[in-house]
């Protein structure tokens, strides 16, 4: 099963995976990825044990060419398996097995990899690696428009039911949980390309309102070590994620009137915060909720929700 693509950014040395298959869920199977040592694809009749096994290989240090053939050379169903693997360093693995479903197929270029089994024609994978080679923006951005190239190529002779996207940093450190970058799984859908390319910009826009939600000094605890110039870039960030969420979620807006309110700014949280309570009068309860715990003090609080009544 599946088509993939496994690849590093020579520039800024994020590692990535993205896939499209007709089976559910595959972002649980295929994906693996951590952040300045290697991602992984294995797919086919698939050897889950093959990412966290190929991970661990390439901390310890092992080239992505010999993490594949240790891999396959400890598999004694190797022949129905499809690997693909890309290191730090950019150096790529790959395996096909000689009794995986036709077609079969894989391209490599510069630090990517593509690898198809069950495929509608025989040219998927290289349609997939010349959309990742041309295509504009960043990591995540070029998979995906590979992914979508290999769809129109005829993709999964089966279909589409389930597509991954992740992308993590190319930060090597004791916490690579915190080096994701984009962590995307569309499970049970009739077009997973479409709804992962309806995701992403989303999930970069929540990335903004999370980085202020759950920044201590920025939100939690006192408003503090804030300078002037990152308080205007995460306002900026705020507005638009809010114009990416789009209207009926007015999450982005809510934190922004929360630091708006934080940094002194009153008159422009109260004016912002009014639009918010306008969409969801309960959000008004939520931010008076929110001051006895130290997100807002009561002068900030008051100056807020002033003229505004709580729903009955």
């Amino acid at each position: 099963m599946t088509y993939s693509i496994v690849a590093r950014d020579p520039v800024t040395g994020c590692l990535g995976v993205g896939a499209q298959t007709h089976f559910f869920g595959v972002g649980t199977l295929l994906p693996r990825a951590e952040a300045g040592v290697g991602a992984v694809a294995t797919q086919a009749f698939v050897n889950v044990d093959y990412g966290p096994r190929g991970l661990e290989l390439l901390r310890a240090g092992v080239p992505a060419p010999s993490t594949v053939d240790i891999l396959v050379a400890g598999d004694p169903d190797s022949a129905y398996r499809q690997l693909g693997i890309v290191d730090a360093r950019g150096s790529v693995g790959a395996h096909t097995g000689e009794s995986c479903a036709p077609h079969t197929g894989s391209a490599r270029g510069h630090q990517v990899t593509v690898q198809g089994n069950m495929l509608a024609a025989p040219g998927v994978c290289q349609a997939a690696l010349s959309a990742f080679e041309t295509a504009d923006g960043d990591l995540a951005d070029r998979i995906l428009a590979g992914l979508q190239a290999a769809d129109g190529a005829g993709g999964d002779v089966r279909g589409a039911q389930s597509a991954a996207l992740l992308v993590v940093s190319g930060r090597r450190g004791p916490t690579p949980w915190n080096e994701v970058v984009v962590d995307l799984r569309v499970d049970d859908h009739p077009d997973p390309l479409a709804e992962l390319s309806r995701l992403l910009p989303r999930s970069r826009a929540f990335g903004a309102v999370g980085e202020v939600m759950f920044a201590r000094g920025l939100t939690l605890g006192p408003f503090e070590g804030v300078a002037p110039d990152e308080l205007d870039a995460r306002l900026s960030g705020l507005a638009s994620a809010a114009e990416v969420i789009g209207p009926d979620n007015r999450e982005a807006d809510f934190w922004r009137a929360i630091l708006l309110a934080r940094a002194g700014r009153r008159r422009e949280a109260a004016g912002l915060f009014a639009e918010v309570a306008a969409f969801r009068p309960a959000l008004l309860g939520f931010a008076k909720g929110l001051a006895p715990l130290g997100f807002l003090d009561a002068e900030a609080l008051a100056a807020m929700t002033a003229h505004l009544e709580e729903p009955a």
